[in-house]
């Protein structure tokens, strides 16, 4: 039971972070709630991997650390999205 809360929760989580996010990078009107989710979530795995890299423990960081490694993380991806593709905000 504690597991799927917990998947719940990332994914809630990712999702709030992936659309602020896309607010603060200017491509929420390009992206949907499915997209917003997995710009989250893959956003909190590529924060938590570069805190890492630079020593950080993001293991016992709590939901807020959390949120701003997802946060930080889906801006990241968003700004290599942006370029990668060469696309500019609507």
């Amino acid at each position: 039971m504690t597991l799927s809360l917990s998947i719940i929760g990332w994914i809630v989580l990712g999702g709030i972070a992936g659309w602020i996010a896309s607010k603060f990078m200017g491509t929420d009107a390009q992206q949907g709630v499915l997209l917003n989710v997995v710009v989250g979530i893959v956003g909190g795995l590529l924060g938590g991997w570069v805190l890492r890299l630079v020593g950080v423990d993001v293991a016992g960081g709590g939901w807020l650390f959390s949120f701003l490694t997802c946060l930080a993380g889906a801006c990241l991806l968003l700004f290599a999205v942006r370029l990668i593709t060469g696309r500019r905000p609507a």
